[in-house]
C-alpha cells in the first residue's frame, strides 16, 4: 500500500459549494456502487480530502483515523455508534478496538480503492466523534 500524502490542490479545484466542507459531505447518503464504477482519481480524493478532518490519513486507496480514549468503554462505544451509522448508509468501514484506541479504514472494494461514500461517511464519523 502506498505511503498517505496530502498534495496541494489548486484554488481553483471547482467543486461544488458545499462538498469542502465537512457539513456539506455529512449531510450526502452513500450511494450504492454500480458495477464498472471507477474509484476517485487522485485529483478527486485530494479535493474531498480538505473537507475531512484533518485527522484522517488519505491515500489513493484508503482512509484511516485512529481516536484515543480513556479506556475501552469510550473505544467500543464510538465503534458501536459507528456500526450503526454504517449499516444505516449500507458502507461498512473495518474497525480495530483496542484499550483507550479505535482505528477506522475506509475503502469501497467494490470500486477497488476510494469512493465519494468513503468521504461521505468519513465525515458523518467526525460528527460523531465531535458532535456540536
Amino acid at each position: 500500500m502506498s505511503e498517505p500524502v496530502r498534495l496541494p490542490r489548486p484554488d481553483d479545484a471547482g467543486a461544488a459549494e458545499g462538498t469542502r466542507s465537512l457539513d456539506g459531505l455529512a449531510r450526502e447518503r452513500c450511494q450504492v456502487c454500480r458495477p464498472g464504477t471507477p474509484p476517485l482519481s487522485h485529483f478527486e480524493v485530494e479535493e474531498l480530502a480538505d473537507a475531512i478532518a484533518p485527522a484522517w490519513r488519505v491515500s489513493d486507496e484508503m482512509l484511516q483515523r485512529e481516536f484515543a480514549f480513556r479506556d475501552f468503554n469510550g473505544a467500543f462505544g464510538l465503534a458501536t455508534r459507528i456500526a450503526l451509522l454504517a449499516e444505516a448508509e449500507g458502507h461498512h468501514p473495518d474497525l480495530e478496538i483496542g484499550w483507550g484506541r479505535l482505528v477506522v479504514q475506509l475503502t469501497t472494494h467494490a470500486v477497488g480503492g476510494l469512493s465519494r461514500n468513503d468521504f461521505i461517511l468519513a465525515a458523518k464519523i467526525d460528527r460523531l466523534a465531535n458532535p456540536a
